[in-house]
């Protein structure tokens, strides 16, 4: 086998670093941004005459951080494909070269 075969897979397995890091940056709501959040959240009701309410906010962080997952999620899978599809393609080409 080649180097060219297997900087391909290194390069498939750097861009699933990558894509995951992203997805993972690009969360919606970060984890130090959730203060700020919960503050608006109340400022929010408040203007509104309604009651904020612990539960209330709770579901509003868990859809946020299933909305989150979601993303990652689908990052981690065709990062998973593209990384199965080198590998795969490398080992092809080693038993092309040693048959």
């Amino acid at each position: 086998m080649n180097n060219s075969e297997y900087n391909k897979a290194e390069n498939a397995v750097d861009n699933t670093e990558n894509s995951l890091k992203n997805a993972a940056d690009n969360a919606k709501w970060k984890v130090e941004e959730l203060s700020d959040k919960a503050k608006d959240y109340i400022n929010e009701k408040r203007s509104n005459d309604e009651e904020a309410t612990h539960e209330d906010w709770l579901d509003r962080v868990k859809n946020n951080a299933s909305d989150a997952w979601d993303d990652i999620k689908d990052k981690a899978n065709d990062a998973w494909e593209k990384t199965k599809d080198a590998a795969e393609d490398a080992k092809a080409e080693w038993n092309k070269k040693t048959n």
